[in-house]
C-alpha cells in the first residue's frame, strides 16, 4: 500500500510543513544516546533556564513564519532530550503559536516524547489539555536487567504503569522499544515484543542498538566491557521483529516504525521521508526550509544559553541557512525516502545521475524492487540499506 495518501489527502491550500521543537534537557543521560542532551537541574543555580528557552523557541517560530510564508501545518512534535519534563502550560503555548502562525491542518497531529517515569505520567492528562494528541513513550524494555544495562531511570511496572496512563489520556500512542542488546535471543526478543504489543499502542518503534561515537556505551565497548551482538544475530533479530510485528496487524511502512493501519503511522516522520519542509526551533534543531525555490537547510545553536541568545540578537536560533545545491537535495531524498516502504521517486533523485545498469545489478541481486518509477529496497535490501544508500548516491 502507497504511503503517499496519508500526507497528500489533506484538503488545503499551501504547500505541507511540519514543526520540530527540540527541549534539550534529560533527568538522566542515557549511555547509547548521541543527541544534543543536557542535564536537567531544576534546583541549582540557572533554574530558570528552562522558562527562557520556552519563550525563546516561541520568538524562533514567530521569525521563521516569516521566513517560510503561509503553509498547511500537519504536524508537531516536541522531542528531545525529554520534553515530557517542560511545563505544559509551555507546550500549550507552543502548540497555539504554531496553530496561529500556519494553516492547522483538521487532523493536526502533536506528538510529545516522554520517559515513563512516574512523574511524567501523572501530568500526561496535563500536556493532553495543552493539545498534545499522540505520545511517544520511551520503554526501551520491559525487562529490569536490561533497563538497568540502558541506563534508564524506570523499571518494567513503571513503563506498564505509564504505558496505561498514556492510553487514557491520548488517543494516539506510540512506544520505542530496543533490540540487539548484548547476550539478547531472538526467542527473548520475540516474547518481550509481544508483551509490548499487548499493551495496545497503535504504533512500535523497534530500534537496533548501535553504538555512537563519543557515548557511554561506545566507551565501554573500547575498554571490552561488552559487545554488541554480531551480524548475524542483529540479522536475525531484525527478522524476528518483522514475524512479531506483523503477525500482530502492525505494517512496516519503514525500517524501525511500525503502524497498525495507515491512520497509525507517523504524520511527522513522513514529513521528513517523504521530503516535505519542517521548521525547527530549539537548541540544536535542524530544518529544511523551500524559499524562492531554493532549498534551505537550518541548523540551531546547540547549547541552550547560546541559543537564546541567538534568537535575542537576531529573531531565530540559527545562524545563515544553507542553500542547498540539487545534488545534495537529491541525496537527502534518497537517504530519508528508501527508509519508507513506499520508496523514492527516480524522478526526484534524477540529479544523481543514477546509471540504469546500477539500479538492473542492484534488482538482479534482489535489493531493490523491480519498479520502473520508483526507487524501492526490498526486505532483503532493508537488511543493508546505509550500503545500498551509498551505493546508488555515489
Amino acid at each position: 500500500m502507497s504511503i503517499a495518501p496519508l500526507l497528500g489527502g489533506q484538503k488545503l491550500g499551501g504547500q505541507k510543513l511540519g514543526v520540530y521543537i527540540h527541549w534539550p534537557y534529560c533527568a538522566r543521560i542515557c549511555p547509547y544516546c548521541d543527541f544534543n542532551v543536557f542535564k536537567h537541574r531544576p534546583d541549582r543555580k540557572g533554574g530558570d533556564e528552562p522558562a527562557a528557552l520556552a519563550r525563546a523557541i516561541v520568538a524562533d517560530l514567530e521569525a521563521q513564519a516569516a521566513i517560510t510564508g503561509p503553509r498547511d501545518l500537519v504536524s508537531i512534535f516536541l522531542g528531545g532530550g525529554t520534553p515530557s519534563l517542560m511545563d505544559p502550560t509551555w507546550a500549550g503555548e507552543i502548540v497555539a503559536t504554531a496553530k496561529r502562525l500556519w494553516t492547522a491542518a483538521p487532523d493536526l497531529e502533536v506528538t510529545l516524547e516522554a520517559n515513563p517515569t512516574d512523574a511524567e505520567a501523572a501530568r500526561f492528562a496535563a500536556f493532553a489539555d495543552a493539545g498534545v494528541n499522540r505520545l511517544s513513550l520511551g520503554l526501551q524494555s520491559l525487562d529490569d536487567e536490561a533497563l538497568r544495562f540502558l541506563g534508564r531511570n524506570h523499571d518494567a511496572a513503571t513503563a506498564i504503569r505509564a504505558t496505561q496512563a498514556a492510553s487514557r489520556a491520548f488517543p494516539r500512542l506510540s512506544i520505542d522499544m530496543i533490540y540487539a542488546r548484548p547476550g539478547q535471543t531472538p526467542a527473548a526478543w520475540a516474547e518481550e515484543l509481544r508483551t509490548a504489543i499487548a499493551l495496545g499502542a497503535e504504533h512500535v518503534s523497534p530500534y537496533q542498538l548501535t553504538i555512537e561515537a563519543g557515548t557511554a556505551f561506545d566507551r565501554a565497548v573500547r575498554r571490552g566491557l561488552f559487545s554488541p551482538p554480531d551480524a548475524d544475530t542483529g540479522a536475525a533479530l531484525f527478522d524476528t521483529t518483522q514475524q512479531v510485528l506483523e503477525a500482530a496487524g502492525f505494517e512496516a511502512y519503514e525500517v524501525s516504525n511500525h503502524a497498525r493501519g495507515e491512520a497509525a503511522r507517523s504524520r511527522h516522520n513522513l514529513i521528513y521521508w517523504q521530503g516535505f519542509d519542517y521548521v525547527g526551533a530549539g537548541p540544536g534543531a535542524h530544518g529544511r526550509i523551500t524559499v524562492g525555490g531554493a532549498r534551505q537547510a537550518t541548523h540551531a545553536a546547540a547549547r541552550p544559553a547560546d541559543y537564546i541568545a541567538r534568537v535575542a540578537a537576531t529573531g531565530v536560533g540559527f545562524a545563515a541557512p544553507e542553500t542547498l545545491d540539487p545534488r545534495a537535495v537529491a541525496q537527502e531524498r534518497l537517504l530519508s525516502g528508501l527508509r519508507i516502504a513506499d520508496g523514492v521517486a527516480r524522478a526526484d533523485v534524477t540529479a544523481l545521475d543514477i546509471a540504469s545498469a546500477k539500479i538492473a545489478d542492484l534488482v538482479r541481486l534482489g535489493l531493490l524492487a523491480d519498479d520502473p518509477l520508483r526507487l524501492r529496497a526490498t526486505p532483503a535490501g532493508r537488511l543493508v540499506l546505509d550500503r545500498l544508500t551509498v551505493e546508488l548516491a555515489l
